[in-house]
């Protein structure tokens, strides 16, 4: 059984999701009733990059309705859009959830994970200490303004297409494909595996 959500500002990552949502999911936490797939991505370039990696997956974990079920290896990649060198590099993985959360709910529990670790919103392609992108859910494909699916460049960004691969070679981008052409049409350059680093499944 998860722990539940707490109240007040003992665990700021709880907040955004409603608590009538809570009580849905909470009821079938255990057998996780009916489940979707989502593939989310993970980036981090301030501080502990790999601590801020282990920690968000850890906080995904904590959410009721919501299992970590693969976490992909560690990949260090160049700033997306911005100069080079003007910025540290990222850590960048990959993780596949199973989840009873609606869409609209993992993206108000990825925005708090993300605002948990101090991501701070202040420029495009500005350095943060933890991104949290929904990649996928299930095969939706939805062009909603707030969370568009599945992510609107996930199939142009190495950085998430290489540890999608790793983790799950047969893997599909709703919409878009098999991800192995995906990462075959676009380059590597400024994206390296880190065979030296490791995160792990939440225990």
């Amino acid at each position: 059984m998860t722990a539940p959500f707490l109240k007040g500002p003992s665990d700021p990552t709880v907040q955004p999701v409603p608590a009538s949502v809570v009580d849905k999911v909470d009821a079938a936490d255990t057998t996780l009733s009916n489940p979707r797939r989502a593939v989310v991505a993970l980036g981090s370039n301030l501080g502990n990059r790999l601590e801020t990696l282990q920690g968000a997956i850890d906080a995904l974990e904590d959410t009721p309705g919501v299992r970590v079920k693969a976490v992909s290896p560690v990949y260090e990649t160049e700033p997306w859009g911005v100069d080079p060198g003007s910025q540290p590099s990222y850590f960048n993985a990959v993780v596949v959830l199973k989840t009873t959360l609606p869409p609209s709910s993992l993206l108000e529990r990825a925005h708090a994970v993300e605002e948990a670790f101090h991501r701070v919103r202040d420029e495009r392609w500005g350095p943060r200490t933890l991104d949290v992108d929904i990649v996928s859910y299930a095969d939706v494909v939805s062009d909603d303004p707030r969370l568009t699916l599945p992510h609107p460049r996930a199939h142009e960004r190495a950085f998430v297409l290489a540890p999608w691969h790793d983790l799950d070679p047969e893997a599909q981008l709703p919409g878009r494909g098999p991800v192995a052409g995906l990462l075959d049409a676009v380059t590597r350059e400024g994206v390296a595996p880190r065979a030296d680093l490791e995160l792990r499944l939440p225990e």
